[in-house]
């Protein structure tokens, strides 16, 4: 396969996964709302700061962990919590009686910090994440690095060149309607994806204590 085959294979893959629900998106409609289009952007600068480094270590052969029962159940019990505490802010911030969608005072940089760093823990909270690169993304790397680094490399800039895109769109969607959300309407946003996380974090605990039982 030539680069660019490799680079289009790649995006078209991460689509498929990119449009699916998740914690990811959830944290995405919130902060979009708070923070503006550039979002999405950077929450997904810290998901590929993740998936840099974990097709570094595919790429070398250190993947196989990802498919060791307890990585993957602490994973899901420690990203559960994590994602509990997520829901609880959205949930109590939805019963304040002044909702506004800025930010609390804060430098720029910070918040900028904040975001990529909360686009890295969530990603990581995910164990499903894990399983889809101990399988199917560790397979279809491993094809792509047949053609060596430049082939690893494509496939990388496919996949993420495919977050970028999605959670771009998104993020610019939401924050453009942000001019008809009223106060109430940011309240029921806030309640929904509150809700959603933690359905999430109650699966991902659920799913990891399963895990480490396989243990």
């Amino acid at each position: 396969m030539t680069y660019w085959a490799i680079f289009f294979a790649s995006l078209m893959m991460g689509f498929s996964g990119a449009i699916m629900p998740g914690p990811l998106l959830t944290v995405t409609v919130d902060a979009s709302l708070r923070e503006g289009s550039l979002a999405g952007p950077k929450l997904i600068l810290g998901h590929a700061l993740l998936e840099f480094s974990l097709v570094v270590l595919i790429f070398f052969g250190l993947g196989v962990f990802l498919t060791w029962s307890s990585v993957k159940g602490v994973i899901g019990v420690i990203g559960g919590l994590f994602l509990l505490w997520m829901s609880y802010g959205m949930l109590k911030k939805s019963t304040h009686k002044d909702l506004a969608f800025n930010n609390p005072a804060g430098s720029r940089e910070t918040k900028r910090l904040n975001l990529i760093l909360t686009g890295l823990t969530v990603s990581a909270s995910n164990p499903y994440w894990s399983i889809w690169w101990a399988t199917v993304g560790a397979g279809a790397l491993m094809l792509a690095a047949g053609n060596g680094v430049a082939g690893a490399a494509s496939f990388y800039a496919g996949h993420i060149v495919s977050d970028f895109l999605w959670y771009s769109l998104v993020s610019t969607a939401v924050a453009r309607g942000r001019r008809v959300f009223t106060p109430r309407l940011y309240r029921m946003v806030l309640i929904v994806c509150g809700v959603f996380l933690l359905g999430l974090a109650l699966y991902f605990i659920h799913s990891g204590i399963n895990f480490l039982r396989l243990h």
